[in-house]
């Protein structure tokens, strides 16, 4: 059986989560306590050196250490639902717009967030090597997050989804980059009803833990 390496905590597996859900993967999961710094000693350095979260290590044995890699493989393992697209425009749209969500939505939270806390000093970037913090960083990634959930509040208008007409794994990076955008104080507000109604009809979906 799949092992899934995985915080509860923390975003990036948590997409992995939804989406092995979503697939009804059989998997066992092994948490790691990032706050303890388990992410960083010899053992899990022997699994993912890369020292992340999520990893996923495969029936066959090997470890995939990002989320791009675990939808790949577990798309082409559990093919329905599909969640990567079908046809390939559809496959390009999902894919468009995963990129979008990950570039302005997750990495502008997690700008601002690692180069403000006081938690993340010297930890600015994930993974074996610190770096220092930069606050001017921390700023551009608010504007930019705030400018990207109005800009998704606006195309969700009329959609229930946010790529393809369909539910994909678009929605799923979205929906943990709404919730993750908590951490630098951003909630959707009246200003935001498109999100609004589209966040309210994921955690419908029961998979969204």
């Amino acid at each position: 059986m799949m092992t899934l390496y995985d915080c509860a905590t923390a975003p990036s597996p948590r997409r992995a989560r939804i989406l092995l859900a979503e697939k009804g993967a059989p998997h066992q999961t092994v948490q790691v306590d990032l706050r303890g710094g388990e992410q960083l000693g010899e053992a899990f350095r022997r699994i993912n050196p890369q020292c992340t979260v999520p990893a996923l290590v495969t029936d066959e044995g090997s470890v995939l250490t990002d989320n791009a890699a675990i939808a790949a493989y577990v798309e082409a393992r559990w093919p329905e639902p599909p969640l990567l697209g079908r046809t390939p425009l559809d496959k390009a749209q999902i894919a468009g717009w995963q990129w979008r969500v990950e570039f302005e939505g997750l990495m502008a939270i997690a700008e601002a967030l690692r180069n403000s806390s006081p938690a993340m000093a010297n930890r600015a970037l994930p993974g074996p090597v610190d770096y220092a913090q930069i606050p001017a960083l921390a700023e551009r990634g608010l504007a930019r997050l705030q400018r990207f959930f109005a800009a998704l509040d606006q195309h969700l208008a009329g959609r229930d989804f946010i790529a393809a007409e369909q539910f994909s794994i678009a929605d799923i990076t979205a929906v943990v980059a709404l919730d993750f955008a908590r951490a630098v104080k951003f909630r959707p507000g009246d200003e935001h009803p498109h999100l609004q109604r589209w966040r309210a009809a994921m955690q419908a979906r029961g998979t969204m833990g």
